[in-house]
């Protein structure tokens, strides 16, 4: 034992772990808080998980432009991970505003909320970190498993059961689908580290190749919410709690997009003839289905659900657009955008939408939940005359909303824009097609809210006021996306290095 311990001399780079530490002590922080203080002061917990993403963010400007691994290169710290590290902090500080006065005021299980939340925002941390298997497919169920439990915290709430029995069930079989694609890999490689399956892959048992990929990219799909594995989402949404829904809208499928990221582009990048018309089919289905079915919703959860199944068809186009012929998967985007998008690769492309959209979900369901906290409900029928009650926040809404529907004057516009592009640059005319036919279907449902809002007449006079937490998270969303509106740089200075690095450092 002792010369097997010594042969497995690993240094560990506590360094690169700094964030991830960080997390770590915040959600034991908050579980020890929880069995201390009096049941009047447990919104402290929430206090806690934000100075916690505070720090951890903090944290990722210790880095410098060199790559870092640590556990035997099973994990590594490079722009990649660094960018989607920040995003998920800054989301995850989303999440907490918008949670904190919900919690609160129901007198909810604060304690197990933000402990599980802190869990789920480490398991992102080392998704866009992890380079091996065996460490992917842990932190892809670090992020996963805390949704199963969030979405039942309203244990005598009928639909929060339902929603959250649908989500475990099909949250356990995506994560067997995609093990048994791993296994798969592994029996065709040989290896777990995704450097070392990229090298090897090429020259493995195509029928092996082809399964693996494809149980693995299904496995995934679920995480995203992508048609037509996305039957859980709709009720999870509305059943569970609503800060819940949010986390499950952005951090839960930014873990998902994470993680095939990581695959598609590190291991699997050199046989893009495999996935690339599966990842294809599912954008279209994603964002075919995702839309029709948004036209008949008539609670704001549901219609947010559908709308980001949607929106991870969009994202799923950008990654379609790998040419098997140019394992960089580099597209150029044309001479008038490449002022404001430098680089032009899909995954940048995606990067970029990813980001812009975590912003516009935080903001809409942050307008949702303050709205039914104080008169409301999500019912759609009840933001009618909104504009007339409350002002603000139906300018608000109207903004996310219009920002969803890829319109000016709001960062929206580019994320979608800059998507469709490439697709032309790259001559996938059906995808471009499909996907401005999809965005015209969703302006029609998000313009309807907005008329709704501002030129039905309300039930009632009496104005809506929401909490502080819930105006502040507001505010910051629409100025990110007024300020990437005007000055895109702002998100693609880092996209494009992110992008370079996941797929050419070796």
């Amino acid at each position: 034992m002792i010369g097997a311990a010594s042969a497995f001399n690993t240094a560990v780079d506590w360094h690169a772990l700094a964030p991830e530490l960080a997390l770590t002590g915040g959600a034991c922080a908050v579980l020890v808080l929880d069995l201390l203080v009096a049941p009047s002061r447990k919104w402290l917990a929430a206090a806690i998980t934000g100075a916690a993403l505070v720090v951890a963010f903090a944290l990722l400007f210790t880095f410098g432009g060199e790559a870092r691994y640590t556990f035997g290169r099973a994990f590594q710290v490079n722009d990649f991970a660094l960018v989607f590290q920040g995003l998920l902090a800054v989301v995850g500080l989303g999440v907490v505003a918008v949670s904190a006065d919900y919690f609160r005021d129901e007198n909810r299980v604060q304690g197990e909320y933000y402990f599980l939340l802190l869990c789920a925002v480490l398991g992102g941390f080392l998704i866009a970190g992890a380079r091996d298997l065996i460490t992917l497919f842990i932190s892809i169920e670090l992020v996963t498993v805390p949704g199963f439990i969030m979405t039942a915290l309203r244990k005598r709430d009928v639909k929060s059961n339902e929603g959250a029995l649908k989500l475990f069930v099909f949250g356990v079989l995506s994560s067997a689908v995609m093990l048994y694609g791993m296994s798969l890999l592994y029996g065709a490689t040989g290896a777990t580290q995704l450097d070392a399956i990229a090298r090897l892959l090429p020259g493995a048992d195509r029928s092996l190749v082809v399964l693996s990929v494809f149980f693995v990219v299904v496995g995934l799909a679920f995480k995203i919410s992508a048609a037509p594995f996305h039957f859980w989402a709709p009720d999870a949404f509305e059943g569970a709690p609503a800060p819940v829904a949010a986390f499950l809208a952005t951090i839960s499928k930014l873990g998902g997009f994470i993680g095939l990221f990581v695959v598609l582009f590190r291991a699997f990048i050199d046989v893009a003839d495999v996935w690339r018309p599966f990842i294809a089919v599912l954008a279209i289905a994603s964002m075919t289905v995702g839309n029709l079915l948004a036209l008949h919703q008539r609670n704001i959860m549901r219609l947010l659900a559908y709308s980001g199944i949607a929106q991870s068809g969009y994202v799923l186009v950008a990654m379609a657009l790998v040419r098997p012929s140019n394992p960089g998967g580099v597209v150029v985007i044309g001479r008038p955008l490449e002022v404001i998008a430098p680089g032009g690769t899909p995954l940048s492309s995606a990067i970029v939408y990813l980001v812009i959209f975590s912003v516009m979900e935080i903001g809409a369901f942050a307008v949702a939940i303050g709205f039914a906290r104080r008169g409301g409900t999500y019912f759609l029928s009840d933001y009618a005359g909104l504009g007339k009650r409350s002002p603000m926040i139906a300018v608000l809404m109207a903004a996310f909303l219009i920002s969803l529907a890829g319109a000016p004057p709001l960062a929206g516009l580019w994320a979608k824009l800059f998507v469709f592009v490439a697709a032309l640059e790259a001559r996938s005319y059906i995808l471009a097609i499909i996907m401005a036919i999809n965005t015209v279907i969703a302006a029609w449902y998000y313009l309807a809210v907005v008329k709704r809002m501002f030129f039905d007449e309300p039930e009632s006079a009496e104005p809506i006021a929401t909490s502080g937490p819930i105006r502040v998270a507001t505010a910051v969303a629409a100025i990110v996306l007024v300020a990437l509106f005007i000055y895109p740089p702002l998100v693609t200075h880092f996209a494009e290095p992110a992008s370079r690095l996941v797929l050419l450092s070796r």
